[in-house]
């Protein structure tokens, strides 16, 4: 992870010395000066710093489907009923709550026949426990069931944290670049000023795109389901303010 942070600090000196950085060191730029604040001197360094954070899928939706054709209504509904109660049974044994299972039922009549489609997604946030039960379903009701592909992606309490993180890594990493520069300077790094996020960003990677050249020696084979990758950046500015090192506390 690249980590970038630009340091401007505004410093006076007793000597009314000038501190100049080193030229060799980009994104450092140190000034001093007189800076006058409602009659008081200003004494601060001002930072900018970013930090990325990546996160990946932490949910995966599938889709399991059941369907029938009988002569009546009740064999009909008989029939996917005993299907459905079996699908539902597989999934509370792994765990997975009813908030994270839907039902939906369609009947319908074609001439004399009675049709009746139903289909069951189930949210999981265990992976190992989605192929486990994708495993049973298809051994056990084989052709009478069809599991669909599994979609991953993100929920909003993840996309959430991972934002917050990100925002809280770049402020740490303004936060100790003040503090190196403020011991170069012979200064000790006091509280902050001022701090504000400038910039975030984010962006989806999937899993595949690593794994491009694999895929292409292995065209014949199915592609397994991705699970896609977010990234947030977040860019701070922050000001602190600075003490001499021999100035008591009061």
């Amino acid at each position: 992870m690249d980590i970038q942070s630009r340091v401007l600090a505004a410093i006076v000196p007793a000597t009314g010395r000038e501190y100049v950085a080193n030229e060799n060191e980009p994104g450092l730029e140190v000034r001093a000066g007189n800076r006058q604040s409602s009659g008081n001197r200003v004494r601060e360094v001002q930072v900018t710093g970013t930090a990325e954070v990546s996160c990946p899928a932490d949910r995966v939706s599938v889709r399991v489907s059941v369907g029938s054709s009988k002569e009546s209504v009740s064999e009909v509904t008989n029939s996917v009923s005993r299907r459905l109660e079996y699908i539902l049974q597989a999934v509370r044994q792994h765990g997975v709550s009813d908030k994270d299972t839907s039902v939906r039922r369609f009947l319908h009549r074609e001439g004399e026949q009675y049709h009746m489609n139903a289909e069951v997604v189930v949210i999981f946030s265990d992976f190992e426990k989605m192929e486990q039960v994708c495993s049973i379903l298809l051994e056990k009701m084989d052709r009478s069931v069809c599991v669909g592909t599994p979609q991953f992606y993100h929920s909003p309490e993840c996309l959430s944290q991972m934002r917050r993180r990100a925002c809280v890594s770049a402020v740490e990493n303004a936060q100790q670049k003040a503090r190196e520069v403020s011991q170069l300077l012979g200064q000790t790094l006091g509280p902050p000023i001022l701090i504000r996020e400038e910039e975030t960003k984010e962006w989806k990677t999937e899993d595949d795109e690593e794994y491009g050249g694999r895929n292409q020696s292995a065209a014949s084979l199915p592609q397994l389901p991705c699970a896609p990758t977010v990234t947030a950046s977040s860019q701070v500015s922050a000001s602190f303010s600075l003490r001499d090192r021999g100035r008591k506390k009061n």
